[in-house]
């Protein structure tokens, strides 16, 4: 096992203010060669659980081993072992792009002929290698995050730990980055990752867990999380914001699961197409109408009732 926590807890005492417990103990196994995700929104504890392992914050409980070390005792001999994507950027712009590959080499104690060789050969993997001279101030945003990543690989780690890898970044970004961490995958790396984004969660993740309020609600694929959380398919009508309360009583007579949102209900069903026209039958008028796959999305707004984005 590449992780393994077992009652995991992190809290911390503000200036001003009572303590917040960030991490309430959860319980984690992560087997070397597995995409393992933590899926929430903003506060619910993943950012918190990622420093822990990455060895940049201690644990305030529970036990925690990382490579089978420990990492209040082995934290160095772990850090040498792992790659980090942080959530922002944190490149010297003022250096060309291989010049950051090459100097984050030597902080390894790597030696100049290996670390010029080395980042020559990260940055064909990130497609950077046209913008080996340019400096990093000139790149785009999914340029930068490229490059973040393939820093990260210098030391060629068994771990990679990406914090919301594609935040930021336009669709189309956000698909070069998926194929650059698919390839790593494909290579052996093991992958963590901590993300807002349903989609990227189930493009690059084999298991993950849901996390709200710094527990675990929830683990498994993507797919079995769906399977057991959710319909097949899910009805969204859309109404001017307020009046789908009143199609909501109509709407809980056609299927057994209904979520209401500012503009909109979602109505949970094995078919969709079927449940519109029932749906119109009773006399539902919704401004619009749209038949989906279920997704993580919502499997989070069962098990905590609001959105990943919340």
């Amino acid at each position: 096992m590449m992780i393994v926590a077992e009652g995991l807890t992190k809290s911390f005492t503000p200036k001003a203010g009572d303590t917040v417990h960030a991490v309430r103990g959860i319980d984690l196994a992560v087997p070397r060669g597995e995409a393992f995700g933590f899926l929430g929104p903003n506060g619910a504890g993943k950012s918190s659980t990622m420093r822990m392992i990455a060895c940049t914050s201690p644990r305030s409980g529970g036990e925690l081993r990382i490579l089978g070390l420990d990492p209040d005792r082995d934290g160095v001999q772990i850090r040498d072992r792992l790659g980090v994507v942080p959530q922002q950027d944190n490149l010297d712009e003022e250096l060309s792009v291989r010049e950051n590959l090459y100097i984050y080499g030597r902080y390894f104690g790597f030696d100049k002929k290996h670390c010029w060789a080395k980042a020559d050969e990260l940055l064909e993997f990130a497609q950077l290698t046209e913008k080996a001279k340019a400096k990093v101030v000139s790149l785009s945003g999914g340029m930068k995050r490229r490059l973040t990543i393939a820093r990260s690989l210098v030391n060629d780690p068994d771990l990679l730990l990406l914090d919301e890898p594609t935040t930021g970044l336009d669709p189309q970004a956000r698909h070069v980055l998926w194929d650059r961490l698919f390839r790593l995958k494909q290579q052996g790396v093991t992958l963590v990752l901590t993300t807002h984004y349903m989609d990227e969660a189930e493009q690059l993740c084999d298991r993950l867990v849901v996390m709200d309020g710094g527990t675990i609600v929830a683990e498994g694929s993507p797919a079995a999380l769906i399977a057991t959380h959710s319909t097949r398919e899910v009805l969204e009508l859309r109404f001017t914001p307020g009046t789908q309360r009143d199609a909501e009583p109509l709407a809980h007579e056609l299927v057994e699961r209904v979520e209401v949102l500012p503009d909109r209900l979602l109505l949970y069903t094995a078919d969709g197409d079927e449940t519109l026209d029932r749906a119109n039958q009773v006399g539902i008028e919704p401004l619009s109408a749209l038949v989906r796959r279920a997704t993580l999305e919502d499997v989070f707004l069962h098990l905590t009732g609001r959105s990943l984005i919340d």
